[in-house]
């Protein structure tokens, strides 16, 4: 470093010659700011261009207290100027590690000093960056939980950056971890960033630990990030930093509902519907003129091939496996037999080929169909006709056995029909995107029915009641289980009650089939209740209420199902005549 850049060092920190921009950190399932990031830029006419030169000279002479105090300070000042006090979004501020059980700098930042700008400490997140050396590690993490201790929070920066990352998130358990930019980059088509982002998703859920990704730029990497369950994002195509802080654009708010709403409808179907090009691999091919022995030298030379696929202007002809070809080549003149002659007098023609785009379900269903002989041979993928690569049994079997747990954990094993967890999902997108009704079923008296006649008779009533609704709701209609006797219905416009109403016929006259006619006759069943009291229980019928939000605001899924289990109540009060 000159002479000049210490003097233009002094000459910043003196005049104060930092200004405070903001980039917005919003939620990437609803476009909701979540808080901005307070970034310093320096006013002062010198050689020096950016922050990180001018914090490594500040650390370099001693002066990075000042100078981070000096940011800080601008940031406070900003935030108070063009955020209408009280702020009350997250202010993110960048903090070396090493200042921050600086004794200086605890006795700076106050209580009484936040309460000037009218920000409450538990909107500060302090944001420490991986790429800063930590020199005392145990002074650091109890100077981290002593803050935790009066709310601030804490973030670790540009996670990934730096080598010692996972150490630093298990030493502190941050509030937030920022995925750095590297990360982000052209994520949506590099699938080891995709899939470490993924892992880092994972032990956020298990950690309680938010993510933000840094540096998103695109549509494709914010759309990839949603998908891999990313909560927060920022970068410049979110917005750019700005001396103003201005609103979430409002198209930019509806492509990311938008993108929520894929994403949740693709949770049920890519249990079904993964495509088989998903486990497609490019394997090794030969021409169809390929002499038999080098094929068999092929194999002799490469144990861990199970087979090739023969291909003729990259149209799939034929296949050839390792086993197949042992078999063939046995015996007393097995080589001699086929010396000279191309592999097309040996493969095998008649094979298991399919578009890259078949559900893997489909395809695992047809491999299961085929002879025995052919059973465990693998299978082609094409696309356009065009050779694409290969599936094995074993891959294919793997895949199905994870779809199937999939759809266990989705699914009620009673019905079949989405479980508590997609039910939610569909829930929170009512709430989120509005224009929505929402219908709750639930059988009455069926505990009776079910002490009377049996659990397995109560499961038959259980699984007609879903037929029934399933025959009568349109295609871009939503019908879940809860559990029991309980479901919901959502529509995606606004209706009324009676827009359910021939459900509600339908299953009446149909459960009738499930009672001896003694008890349809008598008009009701006897059994004890709750207080073991024999008791006369009315036969079966069905409850059904329902909410919209064309006069009403749900202020989330709690406030929606809370109203819907009350109107119920009242309604099968009302039924037996108590209102």
């Amino acid at each position: 470093m000159t002479e000049k850049d210490i003097q233009d060092l002094k000459n910043i920190i003196d005049n104060r010659a930092i200004r405070t921009v903001f980039q917005p950190i919003i939620s990437l399932r609803d476009g909701e700011v979540l808080g901005h990031e307070a970034l310093s830029r320096i006013t002062y006419d010198c050689s020096i261009m950016d922050m990180e030169t001018l914090l490594a000279l500040a650390g370099q002479y001693n002066c990075l207290w000042d100078l981070e105090q000096l940011c800080r300070t601008r940031a406070f000042e900003a935030a108070f100027r063009f955020m209408i006090p009280p702020y009350n979004k997250k202010l993110f501020i960048n903090v070396n590690p090493n200042v921050l059980h600086d004794e200086s700098f605890q006795t700076g930042l106050t209580r009484e000093y936040l309460n000037q700008y009218h920000i409450s400490s538990s909107n500060i997140i302090f944001e420490i960056t991986e790429r800063n050396i930590i020199k005392d590690i145990d002074s650091f993490i109890a100077t981290v939980n002593h803050y935790k201790s009066q709310s601030y929070k804490i973030a670790i920066d540009d996670a990934g950056a730096g080598y010692s990352g996972l150490n630093l998130i298990s030493d502190v358990n941050p509030n937030y971890i920022k995925l750095d930019m590297k990360l982000t980059r052209d994520i949506h088509s590099d699938g080891l960033k995709a899939a470490l982002v993924k892992g880092m998703v994972e032990l956020s859920k298990i950690s309680d630990i938010s993510l933000i990704a840094e540096g998103i730029e695109t549509e494709q990497e914010m759309e990839t990030l949603i998908g891999l369950g990313v909560q927060y994002g920022q970068g410049f195509f979110i917005q750019y930093p700005d001396a103003e802080v201005k609103d979430t654009h409002p198209s930019l708010i509806k492509r990311i509902k938008d993108l929520n709403l894929k994403k949740n409808n693709d949770l049920l179907n890519g249990i079904f519907n993964t495509p088989i090009e998903n486990l497609c691999t490019r394997t090794s091919t030969i021409p169809p003129t390929e002499l038999i022995p080098s094929v068999y030298d092929m194999f002799r030379h490469n144990p861990d091939w199970f087979g090739l696929c023969v291909i003729e202007d990259n149209v799939p002809v034929g296949i050839v496996t390792k086993e197949s070809l042992a078999i063939k080549l046995s015996g007393q003149y097995g080589f001699a037999l086929y010396q000279n002659k191309p592999i097309s007098h040996l493969m095998d023609r008649n094979f298991l080929s399919v578009d890259c785009k078949t559900p893997v379900n489909i395809v695992s269903s047809a491999a299961m169909a085929r002879e025995s002989d052919k059973l465990y041979d693998f299978i082609v993928v094409k696309r356009d006709d065009e050779y694409l690569g290969t599936v094995t049994i074993r891959d294919l079997l793997k895949k199905t056995t994870e779809l199937e747990v999939a759809a266990a954990k989705h699914l009620n094993p009673l019905s079949g029909l989405p479980g508590n967890l997609v039910i939610e999902h569909r829930l929170q997108q009512c709430v989120n995107s509005g224009n929505y009704s929402v219908a709750y079923l639930d059988i009455d008296n069926f505990k009776a029915y079910n002490d009377v006649y049996g659990f397995e008779n109560g499961d038959l009533i259980l699984k007609l009641l879903s037929s029934i609704i399933v025959r009568n709701i349109c295609d871009d209609e939503f019908v879940g289980h809860i559990g029991g006797d309980d479901f919901v219905i959502i529509v995606r416009s606004r209706v009324e009650a009676d827009y359910f109403r021939n459900i509600v016929v339908e299953f009446e006259n149909e459960v009738l089939r499930f009672y001896n006619q003694e008890d349809i006759e008598k008009g009701y069943i006897i059994a004890r209740n709750r207080r073991n009291e024999v008791e006369k229980f009315p036969l079966i019928t069905l409850t059904a209420v329902s909410v919209n939000d064309r006069n009403q605001h749900f202020k989330d899924v709690f406030d929606l199902t809370e109203t819907l289990a009350s109107l119920k109540k009242s309604k099968k009060l009302r039924n037996q005549g108590i209102l």
